[in-house]
């Protein structure tokens, strides 16, 4: 019998590269798999070649001529005509396999949705996925194609409710904008404030339209918001907001880039409210589709994923880094003394009475917590 955890095989993606100067590092996918299986968690999962998505797959919210042109990209060749799709940009370079990884990851995802509709695995976990900046016409945010909203498609066609929850520093912006006038998927986003960080959109009034209206929740926090806030939004919002819902499926975006010393976000989280929230989306006992996201400080996306890979697990890991990890971690300047924070982090007195205000405000207004 295959395990009940599936974990998509980040291999095939470790050749990658985005250029130099890119902050999103390929190869924290494999730091972060040789991290887990030096720790042995990967004898406890089936371990999935990903496949690339189809054209099917991926025009589900993608338009036919934006793929085309990411496919002529794929030798990362630069022309004039991909301007207008985003592509060449110095978030969205025109790299040689963007194409194929960006397919590769979406199909990876498509697969995970797969195996959980099949029930060959009750959670599925594509750390190369959770791209969920994408756009239907164009890349945006280091994002080519939206995964999420590709294994969002796929559950759909199994389920008749499905709960995105994104915990990436990012508002999921692309995912939200597939699903806004659509009442079978409830998006949540937790994420910075979009006056202080890019795209600039998540704020608490944007809640769905016509059919999709009170489908969309949104939490912006102010910069270095830390565990406390965090910790009540989840316990206030989030998980009444679920439980009114009623989800059969979840799909979940792990992205680390809301851990403290992130170099390009500015919250203050540690390990205590991140894993929170994880071991909630376990308990909700549901097929779950887990992604990756953003993460740009590699030390924390490597303890961040192994410990979430973990917490789906059901293994308690211990605070020490394996001694056999630690000289491939330093090939790539990674220095990381240990997997769990020692100290939970409060917020500023402004940082609390701004939660307080966005609480309040959905309380009062959002169709699924009034």
């Amino acid at each position: 019998m295959p395990s009940h955890v599936a974990l998509l095989d980040t291999k095939p993606f470790w050749e990658f590269d985005y250029g130099p100067a890119h902050p999103l590092k390929m190869w924290r996918l494999k730091l972060t798999q040789e991290l887990q299986r030096s720790l042995g968690l990967l004898e406890q999962v089936e371990l999935v070649e990903p496949r690339m998505a189809t054209d099917e797959e991926v025009t589900s919210f993608h338009e036919p001529d934006y793929l085309e042109a990411l496919a002529s990209a794929d030798e990362g060749i630069w022309s004039p005509g991909l301007t207008r799709y985003g592509l060449g940009t110095p978030d969205c370079p025109v790299m040689r396999g963007v194409y194929t990884a960006s397919m590769l990851a979406a199909g990876a995802s498509a697969l995970a949705a797969e195996l959980v509709i099949e029930g060959k695995a009750k959670v599925a976990f594509n750390m190369a996925g959770g791209l969920h900046h994408a756009m239907p016409s164009f890349a945006w945010g280091f994002c080519y194609i939206n995964d999420p909203v590709v294994a969002i498609n796929k559950l759909l066609q199994k389920f008749e409710r499905v709960a995105y929850i994104d915990i990436d520093a990012h508002h999921g912006d692309g995912v939200q904008f597939a699903f806004y006038r659509n009442s079978q998927v409830l998006t949540i986003s937790l994420h910075e404030n979009g006056r202080y960080l890019f795209p600039g959109t998540g704020f608490e009034t944007e809640m769905g339209e016509g059919e999709g209206f009170g489908f969309t929740l949104n939490i912006p926090f102010m910069p270095h918001a830390g565990d406390d806030v965090y910790l009540r939004a989840l316990e206030e919002v989030v998980f009444p907001a679920l439980e009114r819902f009623k989800p059969q499926a979840i799909v979940t975006q792990l992205g680390t880039d809301s851990l403290h010393d992130d170099p390009i976000t500015h919250w203050n989280l540690t390990t205590h409210s991140y894993l929170r929230a994880i071991q909630t989306f376990k308990e909700l006992d549901l097929p779950w589709v887990a992604l990756g996201g953003g993460g740009y400080n590699i030390a924390n996306v490597c303890r961040g994923w192994t410990l979430a890979l973990a917490t789906m697990l059901g293994v308690d890991l211990p605070d020490e880094v394996p001694e056999g990890w630690k000289p491939l971690a330093q090939e790539y300047k990674v220095h990381l003394d240990r997997l769990i924070d020692t100290k939970s982090t409060e917020s500023t007195p402004v940082i609390k009475s701004d939660i307080e205000r966005v609480i309040s405000w959905l309380k009062r207004n959002h169709p699924l917590l009034k």
